[in-house]
C-alpha cells in the first residue's frame, strides 16, 4: 500500500497556515482545535514573529485536557510519549532507554504514565537528553530526576546555563519552574551509547544559542532509517541578527545531513508535532501492514521543512539587521 507522506501533510499544513495568518482563522481560539496542527502552527507563527505569546495560546499550553493525546509506536524502537503541542520521544533497547526532552509542569507525570502504558518501565531510562533550556523541554527535569534514579541528564553547556537562567527568571510568576543542577555536558558530535542505542548530539544554535539536535537509528521491520530531532524550530526567542545567522547556519548544516551520500537522514521526529503535521500523520500508522512504506520516512518532506524554516529566518534576519543600531 502506498501511504501519503509528511510531504503531503506539510503542503496542506502550509496552505492552511498561510490562510490562517492572512484571514479570520487567526482569531480562532486554539482551545477548540482538539490538537489540529494548522491552527496551533498559525498562532505559533504569530509568537515567533512578534516574540509575544498570544493569550489564547498561553492558556492552551496549560490546558491538561486539550494537551492529552495517546502515546504511540512510531518505529519498532521509537515511541511518542509527549503531549499535543510538544514532543517527547522514547528510544528503547533491551539494556536501557533514552528519553528526548522532559516536558514540564503538569505534563511530566502523564509522560511517565505514557511510557508505562506502552509496556516500558520508566526506571529503565538511562539517559535523558534535553534539546534546550526552555521550560517546555526542560521544566520536567526536577520531577524526572526523582523518578528515574539510574538516568543521566544531558544538555549543551550553554543549554544548562540558559535553563538555569530561565528558571530563575520565572520566580514569582504563575508558571514558575525550577531546574536541576548541571549533570552531563554535551559536546558537538558526541555520541551517547545506551545499550544498542547510539545517539549523536549536534550543537545547533539559533532557537536558543544552547540548542542541541540529535541523530539516531529508527528501525522498521528490520530496516534501519536515520532519524533526526531538530532541537529548536521557532524564532520566538531571537535577541539579534547574530542569533538568526546562527539559526540559518544550523539549518544548512542539518540539510547537509539529509544529503549525505552514505547514510542520509530521512526522518524528522520533531520537537513539536504541529510543525510538520506529525499529529495527523500518526493516523497513517494505524492499520499499516508489513511491507508497506513507512509514512514518517520522508526525506523530501524534511528538506522542504528545512527550506521553509531557512526562508523564514532569512526574512527575520533582514528585519533584525534593520532594527540593530549601527
Amino acid at each position: 500500500m502506498k501511504y501519503p507522506t509528511l510531504s503531503s501533510f506539510g503542503r496542506a499544513l502550509g496552505a492552511t497556515l498561510l490562510a490562517a495568518v492572512a484571514g479570520p482563522a487567526l482569531a480562532q481560539d486554539p482551545l477548540t482545535t482538539r490538537c489540529e496542527s494548522a491552527p496551533i502552527a498559525a498562532l505559533f507563527k504569530v509568537f515567533g514573529d512578534t516574540g509575544r505569546m498570544p493569550p489564547d495560546l498561553g492558556r492552551f499550553l496549560q490546558n491538561a485536557a486539550l494537551q492529552k493525546i495517546e502515546p504511540y509506536k512510531a518505529f519498532d524502537n521509537v515511541y511518542y510519549v509527549g503531549i499535543c503541542w510538544v514532543s517527547a520521544w522514547l528510544i528503547t533497547s533491551p539494556k536501557g532507554h533514552v528519553l528526548i526532552d522532559a516536558l514540564y509542569g503538569p505534563f511530566t507525570e502523564p509522560m511517565l504514565e505514557h511510557i508505562r502504558q506502552l509496556g516500558f518501565d520508566p526506571k529503565d531510562i538511562r539517559q535523558v537528553v534535553m534539546t534546550h533550556g526552555h521550560f517546555d523541554h526542560a521544566g520536567g527535569a526536577v520531577r524526572l530526576k526523582a523518578a528515574l534514579p539510574q538516568a543521566r541528564f544531558a544538555m549543551t553547556a550553554e543549554g544548562w546555563r540558559e535553563a538555569a537562567e530561565s528558571a530563575a527568571q520565572s520566580t514569582g510568576r504563575p508558571n514558575e519552574w525550577a531546574m536541576i543542577e548541571k549533570d552531563m555536558v554535551l559536546a558537538d558530535g558526541q555520541v551517547l551509547q545506551v545499550g544498542d542505542i547510539r545517539l549523536q548530539a549536534f550543537e545547533t544554535p539559533g532557537h536558543t544559542m544552547g540548542t542541541a539536535s540529535f541523530a539516531f537509528d529508527a528501525f522498521d521491520g528490520g530496516r534501519r532509517h536515520r532519524a533526526f530531532t531538530v532541537g529548536g524550530l521557532g524564532l520566538n526567542a531571537i535577541q539579534g541578527p547574530e542569533q538568526v545567522e546562527a539559526y540559518i547556519a544550523s539549518i544548512q548544516r542539518i540539510r547537509q545531513l539529509t544529503e549525505d551520500g552514505r547514510d542520509p537522514v530521512t526522518t524528522h521526529l520533531t520537537t513539536h508535532a504541529f510543525s510538520n503535521g506529525l499529529t495527523e500523520a500518526r493516523e497513517l500508522l494505524k492499520g499499516r501492514k508489513p511491507g508497506d512504506a513507512h509514512p514518517l520516512v520522508d526525506p523530501k518532506g524534511f528538506r522542504d521543512q528545512l527550506a521553509a524554516l531557512q526562508a523564514d529566518a532569512e526574512r527575520r534576519l533582514v528585519a533584525e539587521r534593520a532594527r540593530k543600531p549601527n
